[in-house]
């Protein structure tokens, strides 16, 4: 009972900081933030290949696909865009991860020496908002598809009868499902980021064959010539160029999460050559994906009364097999787990290490965050009140592609320092990288360049019934647009009016100040001195 009352007490929840770390104190950091030791460094190329594999199959890329057939594309049509979006998704990801790679450090972290150590914040808070109303939405995704298993072993759970008021917006069977779903994720919430890879393993050897299998299934019950290749489009003139803008864009926005969050995987490479499988893998598993979603919804069109089932749990619903059933929405489970914890749970985690990294590790805002996305947030009641809110979800690249711009103009290895960057400095809060006050200004100017433009149609995409004119047709190609805006204007005002102090002549990584002796460490670090040689 006395060790249970212990851990009433603040102290007890406090992290001891690594002897090696480069922060003041435990205020700043902790292990989880800290630059990632060779021996944690154990993620091959086959390793991003299987995640990346792992996370083309998910809910969420087969509903991108076919919800462009609902909205009036052809394959033809839908096709070259999600394949066009993802091929810029890979580089995006490659020279953003880049940094992570050859640096060891997460995200929130590098985000510092972009936008200086206090202005970080901004993107970090916004991406743990994020994150955890997503991971309740795909939480629940997961616990329809738990329903439909559940169906199938036992059909009368269709008539189970509803204990909840109508106002819950989710009946007994619904809760049942859900609850049941967060039992079953909530233990991958103790695993390390270095042996989560081993669950996109076993996702990317489960799924994909159950997938291949439903399109094989498609193409047998309606044949190519009947289905899918004969889908005529429904639209026309310029009404084509501003729906192929705009699934592009939502090829693009699917993953900008993760392509601004890339380093929190890369810093775990063997090596730095072992991301760059990612430029190839990205768009093969994404756009063969995209089309068994496109081939399976063209199907069901011709099979179930011409409507478009766009989500494939409302279409496996229509399935007499219970056994194909079955197996079909374990393959969804096993898809929505592994993207619920690489996507949201692990990206809500680091940046909540940064947040309050004295008592917050990895493993902890892991469980914050099942638990406050899970439940505090009940996502039943957004996604059946607040359609308005989830358009305004589904428009975050709004914010992020500016962000992963920043970054890749900043701390990444291309336009403004070129990878010369001081890492232990980026633990300092008076250290390199405060700039202003703490705020670099021009990723300030940058974001009001890219962001206000596309304001109005995210806004109309909320609400239809505000007009906005023509400024909606900005919003049809928001990722592209933040995405150039901010890269340009940054690295314009960065050349113009240089920070100075932040150029160096080599880069400072863990491994350079890892040769100093303890005591040199100690000083450098109490003394607050950056380690970098400044450009003369």
């Amino acid at each position: 009972m006395e060790k249970i009352f212990t851990y009433t007490r603040r102290e007890a929840w406090v992290l001891e900081p690594e002897p090696s770390t480069f922060a003041p104190n435990s205020r700043w950091s902790n292990k989880d933030m800290d630059p990632v030791p060779p021996k944690w460094r154990t993620w091959t190329t086959f390793n991003y290949i299987a995640y990346w594999v792992s996370d083309a199959a998910n809910v969420a890329v087969w509903e991108l696909a076919s919800s462009m057939l609902a909205i009036g594309l052809s394959w033809r049509q839908a096709l070259p865009a999600i394949a066009v979006g993802h091929i810029i998704t890979s580089i995006v990801m490659v020279l953003n991860g880049m940094a992570g790679a050859r640096l060891h450090v997460g995200f929130p972290v590098l985000n510092r020496s972009s936008f200086g150590f206090w202005f970080s914040y901004f993107s970090v808070v916004s991406r743990v908002v994020l994150s955890m109303f997503w991971f309740g939405v795909q939480t629940y995704t997961g616990s329809e598809c738990v329903y439909q298993m559940l169906k199938a072993i036992w059909p009368s759970v269709a008539h189970l009868h509803n204990g909840l008021a109508p106002v819950a917006n989710i009946t007994t069977a619904g809760i049942m499902c859900y609850s049941l779903y967060w039992l079953i994720q909530f233990p991958l919430m103790f695993v390390s980021p270095q042996k989560i890879r081993w669950l996109f393993l076993v996702k990317a050897s489960i799924v994909p064959p159950a997938w291949l299998a439903m399109l094989v299934w498609s193409f047998v019950k309606v044949p190519s010539s009947k289905g899918l290749f004969e889908q005529p489009s429904a639209l026309s003139g310029s009404a084509i160029s501003y729906a192929w803008l705009s699934a592009l864009n939502s090829a693009l926005s699917i993953n900008t999460t993760i392509a601004v969050n890339i380093s929190d995987f890369t810093r775990y490479a063997k090596n730095a050559q072992a991301q760059c499988v990612q430029l190839f893998i990205i768009p093969i598993a994404f756009t063969l994906v995209s089309f068994i979603g496109l081939a399976v919804t063209s199907a069901g069109v011709t099979l179930y009364g011409g409507a478009v089932l766009w989500d494939p749990l409302q279409l496996i619903d229509h399935w007499d097999n219970r056994a194909a059933a079955f197996f079909a929405s374990f393959s969804f489970v096993i898809a929505t787990l592994g993207t619920n914890i690489s996507a949201n749970s692990l990206s809500a985690a680091n940046d909540m290490t940064v947040l309050f990294p004295r008592y917050i590790n990895i493993r902890r805002g892991q469980v914050i965050c099942a638990i406050l996305g899970g439940w505090a947030l009940c996502p039943w009641e957004i996604l059946a009140s607040a359609q308005g809110f989830l358009s305004f979800m589904n428009g975050y690249a709004v914010f992020l592609s500016p962000i992963a711009g920043i970054m890749i103009a900043d701390v990444g290895y291309w336009i403004v320092h070129r990878g010369k960057v001081d890492v232990p400095s980026m633990y300092r809060p008076r250290g390199l990288y405060r700039y202003t006050y703490g705020i670099n200004w021009r990723a300030v100017v940058a974001i009001m360049f890219s962001v206000p433009p596309n304001m109005p149609g995210l806004i109309s995409s909320i609400n239809p019934k505000i007009a906005v004119g023509s400024a909606l047709k900005i919003y049809d190609f928001a990722c592209i647009f933040g995405f150039a805006v901010a890269l340009t204007v940054f690295s314009v005002l960065s050349f113009a009016f240089p920070a100075t102090k932040t150029f160096l002549r080599e880069a400072v990584t863990s491994e350079d100040l890892g040769e100093y002796s303890e005591s040199e460490r100690s000083s450098h670090i109490e003394k607050g001195v950056d380690s970098g040689i400044l450009v003369v």
